[in-house]
């Protein structure tokens, strides 16, 4: 009876060990742990600065210019001379001249007539801000706004001041230029036959610095030549083309960072603009692409980015969704089921499949919005040919 027990035992040991030996061996994964704090969703690419209002100082009529002086980075005071012209009167062509002179005048006030239009509508539209964040404010003393209304209203404030101030810089230079006509057309056909005209001083239209000289050496130019650009660098905005389909989800007041501009601080600014019509533009793989230009202000104190100069390049960062206590896991882990998304979750050596819904992506990690917790152990880079209940072993 005890040889017929022990043979028993036997028998039942070599088959363990037989069912063992065919055992598939658990399968080496990668896990990762689930998440949870703040989700950031950004648009990418490549900008530059520009100097927010930028004055071409141009020649009023036809003549001969002397060389220009003034170098690149020089300042200027507004009214001070930046170049002389001596006018030169076509004997043939005087009154063609004189009449195309007068149509040129003509364009210059109602160019004054639009500047000031603007600077009304820049004035009522900062009235209208005072107005509102005055009523804001008297809510929020009573508790039925927030404070953080108050600090939008400020900011739109500050806005329309800024827009109000460029609109009557824009004033003064077209109320300037169409002085400089004035006195042209009255100094070019007072002129006597036989006598030397007297010099005309092209002025600066307004205060700041000469970013570019266009026409250095003297010589004759026509009416209209540009011969520098003025304007203030140390008031900067800084351009980026995007993506239709990215800007589409841009709106003017989010948040951007801006990087790798040659500090070592990361910037921070906010859209105040996307322009209302897109453009072509072939990559660099040479695909057409249909893009936008989002402009964007510098929000941090202009002492940290003194060396920024216009055309420089930066680094940008659009924040188009941010989310705080978000469920994230790395999308590495997720891949399609049906119509939905899943991912395996690690259980007790077992992959166990678990669908779940995903709320956003940003390239490196997604938004779960159901169906997973927080510390839970999920695998990355499964293979394809794991299967729900597969037996597996971290790496």
């Amino acid at each position: 009876m005890k040889m017929k027990l022990l043979i028993g035992l036997l028998v039942l040991l070599g088959l363990a060990l037989i069912a063992w030996a065919f055992m598939p061996a658990p399968t080496d994964v990668e896990v990762a742990t689930v998440e949870q704090g703040l989700f950031e969703r950004a648009v990418q690419e490549d900008g530059k600065t520009r100097v927010r209002d930028r004055y071409v100082v141009s020649t009023p009529l036809t003549g001969r210019v002397a060389r220009i002086h003034l170098k690149q980075g020089d300042a200027v005071q507004k009214d001070a001379a930046v170049a002389t012209l001596w006018p030169v009167a076509p004997a043939l062509l005087d009154e063609r001249t004189r009449a195309e002179q007068a149509a040129r005048m003509g364009a210059m006030q109602a160019t004054v007539g639009r500047a000031r239009a603007n600077v009304e509508r820049a004035a009522a539209a900062l009235d209208q801000s005072r107005a509102e964040l005055k009523r804001s404010e008297a809510l929020a003393q009573q508790g039925f706004v927030s404070p953080t209304q108050n600090e939008t209203g400020r900011l739109s404030v500050r806005l329309r001041e800024k827009e109000l101030e460029s609109a009557r810089q824009e004033e003064d230079a077209a109320r300037h230029e169409l002085e400089q006509s004035r006195v042209a057309l009255k100094q070019f056909f007072q002129t006597t036959p036989g006598v030397q005209q007297r010099e005309y001083q092209v002025k600066a239209p307004v205060s700041g610095r000469v970013l570019k000289v266009l026409q250095q050496s003297e010589g004759l130019v026509m009416a209209g030549t540009p011969l520098m650009e003025l304007g203030d660098p140390t008031q900067l905005e800084v351009v980026v083309d995007v993506l239709t389909e990215d800007a589409a989800q841009i709106r003017p007041g989010t948040r951007v960072e801006l990087s790798n501009w040659g500090g070592p601080d990361t910037l921070t600014g906010q859209v105040r603009l996307i322009e209302p019509a897109a453009f072509t533009k072939v990559s660099a793989l040479g695909v057409e692409e249909q893009r936008v230009n989002a402009i964007i202000d510098i929000t941090t104190s202009p002492e940290k980015w003194q060396t920024l100069g216009d055309g420089f390049k930066l680094d940008i960062r659009v924040l188009v969704q941010v989310v705080e206590n978000a469920i994230k896991v790395p999308v590495s882990a997720l891949f399609p089921v049906g119509a939905r998304s899943g991912l395996f979750v690690l259980d007790k050596g077992h992959a166990r499949l678990q669908e779940v819904e995903v709320a956003a992506r940003n390239g490196v990690q997604a938004w779960i919005k159901a169906g997973l917790d927080k510390g839970t152990q999920v695998i990355v880079y499964p293979d394809t040919k794991l299967k729900d209940g597969a037996a597996v072993r971290p790496r």
